[in-house]
């Protein structure tokens, strides 16, 4: 994944990083932390209408010039573009998401990165519970504490791999992949959806979603939910404080 305007002094600054840019586990995990807590995961383009580009400069440009975030395509094409900066191998992967009542199609993009010859599930475009820090595929079936969130991987006889996340005290699946490759492109017809169907819960309402090591905020539609480890409170807002809420909480003007 490469662009032109990618620059990794620039997206360093951009993440709030100054740390070492070795190819390593400790490197990976920093850097995923890092921008996952400095870049919101948002849909402000597609409640303006817009179909999100997925040109390299197009995303370098928008969330390292103009302080944007972005939806899974973006964010995950951005941490890409810092992985092959740094000469970490790693593959796209299609995720179907798993916690709608009827099966959907793979219209997720995850990354799995390889570092110290172990492969590690990268991920910071899921949104409300996804992942806060790489989680490895060779560690199966274990209960993983991410600050106060907990996440489990598992794997099916098929080879197929399961992210579930404890929310209220139940096990919720999140997502399914395996390790087949995708190419960048692969990914035009899922963003077009996401861009554009009614269907889309990223056409139907504004999803803003900031991460910290102490919680979360979450704006769905004109509802500020904040959930810390002493639990969760949710706030609706009037038309004329949603904008505010995005430049003071999520550092982001309307598109």
């Amino acid at each position: 994944m490469h662009s032109d305007n990618f620059n990794i002094s620039t997206y360093f600054n951009r993440i709030n990083y100054t740390g070492p840019a070795a190819a390593d586990t400790a490197t990976l995990h920093a850097l995923m932390r890092h921008q996952l807590f400095s870049v919101p995961f948002e849909n402000l383009d597609v409640q303006a209408g817009k179909v999100v580009s997925l040109a390299p400069d197009d995303i370098a440009d928008k969330v390292l010039t103009q302080g944007r975030g972005g939806y899974c395509y973006e964010v995950n094409g951005l941490f890409a573009m810092a992985l092959e900066a740094l000469g970490i191998p790693y593959r796209f992967v299609a995720a179907r998401p798993m916690f709608y009542p009827a099966r959907r199609p793979k219209t997720h993009m995850a990354i799995v990165a390889e570092v110290d010859s172990r492969q590690w599930l990268c991920d910071l475009g899921f949104g409300s519970y996804g992942i806060r820090a790489p989680m490895a595929l060779d560690t199966l079936d274990v209960d993983i504490t991410q600050d106060f969130d907990t996440f489990r991987l598992s794997r099916s006889a098929e080879g197929e791999y399961l992210l579930e996340a404890k929310v209220e005290g139940e096990w919720a699946r999140q997502y399914g992949f395996d390790l087949t490759p995708q190419e960048w492109i692969d990914f035009v017809p899922a963003n077009y959806l996401n861009s554009t169907h009614p269907d889309a819960i990223f056409v139907q309402k504004r999803v803003v979603v900031q991460h910290s090591p102490e919680g979360r905020q979450i704006l769905l539609g004109d509802m500020l939910k904040t959930i810390t480890a002493n639990g969760t409170k949710t706030r609706q807002l009037a038309e004329d404080e949603i904008r505010h809420v995005l430049k003071d909480l999520f550092a982001l003007t309307a598109a």
